[in-house]
């Protein structure tokens, strides 16, 4: 299996997939490898791109939240972030941070309240509410809780956000400037990867994943081979021992040509060659 980040990852900065890639991807596929996306986006967007590039298969949306399907546009299974508990994060870190702007992923939708000023340039999925207590009577289920600061980058409010958020969610980013995500406990890219991996009768040491940034590290640690991308955050390429070139330079289709080739002539190595920095930057 090959498990990739979308954002940073297996797309380029503008957001396309690169023919080069989409090449490399289906050359994989077609040598008996399975491409799951892993993403912290939802299954919305997900669809566009699959609309875009044909690309078809299984993805892990919302940070771990949903699988997908993407071929049948299928939630497959799903966990949520209790509504009450969203409530309760949302109350403590309001007291630490007063500035600090909330909205609700649905999967389907992006609630908003006035404060939470950032826009991911979703037609039609950004909806307005008229105050932050409107939050709470949404009736769709929950993915993701977002608190967004303009005045703190994502790390520090990552670390502000810890003492007041509890033990009862899971809190990452993905990189958006003071934008973080917050999920139910035990959400995690890595945790519903391993429980997808565990029903096709797939190991750990059988995975191969690429990501750039802190939602990634659980799938990077766990995955047989994890390769952090030239252009990741720095505490990726410090946690990653094995790196490849950047999003930009089709970082994620280097390494499929190079294991292809070596496959090929009996070369490969598989992925418990983890230790191995051929692509190490």
């Amino acid at each position: 299996m090959i498990a990739s980040d979308l954002d940073g990852t297996l797309l380029r900065n503008d957001g396309t997939l690169s023919p080069r890639t989409l090449r490399a991807l289906r050359a994989a596929e077609g040598a008996g490898a399975e491409i799951v996306i892993v993403t912290a986006r939802p299954p919305r967007f997900v669809d566009r791109l699959a609309e875009a590039t044909g690309l078809v298969g299984t993805a892990v949306c919302s940070n771990g939240a949903m699988v997908y399907d993407i071929a049948t546009r299928t939630v497959v299974s799903s966990r949520h972030l209790p509504l009450v508990t969203a409530r309760r994060v949302v109350t403590a870190l309001a007291a630490a941070l007063p500035e600090v702007g909330f909205a609700l992923e649905t999967g389907n939708q992006v609630l908003y309240e006035p404060a939470f000023r950032i826009r991911f340039s979703e037609d039609g999925a950004e909806i307005p509410v008229p105050s932050l207590a409107d939050l709470w009577l949404t009736e769709a289920p929950v993915t993701k809780l977002l608190a967004w600061s303009d005045r703190l980058d994502a790390d520090t409010l990552l670390a502000a956000a810890r003492p007041g958020a509890g033990s009862d969610v899971q809190l990452t980013h993905s990189g958006g400037h003071g934008l973080l995500e917050i999920s139910a406990r035990g959400v995690t890219k890595a945790g519903t990867l391993a429980m997808l991996c565990a029903g096709r009768g797939i190991e750990a040491a059988e995975v191969i994943a690429f990501g750039d940034m802190p939602n990634d590290l659980t799938v990077l640690d766990w995955a047989g081979t994890g390769y952090a991308m030239a252009n990741a955050h720095p505490a990726v390429l410090a946690a990653v021992p094995v790196h490849t070139i950047s999003n930009e330079e089709d970082g994620v289709a280097h390494v499929i040509e190079r294991l292809l080739a070596e496959a090929a002539t009996g070369a490969f190595h598989g992925a418990d060659d983890a230790d191995a920095p051929a692509d190490a930057v």
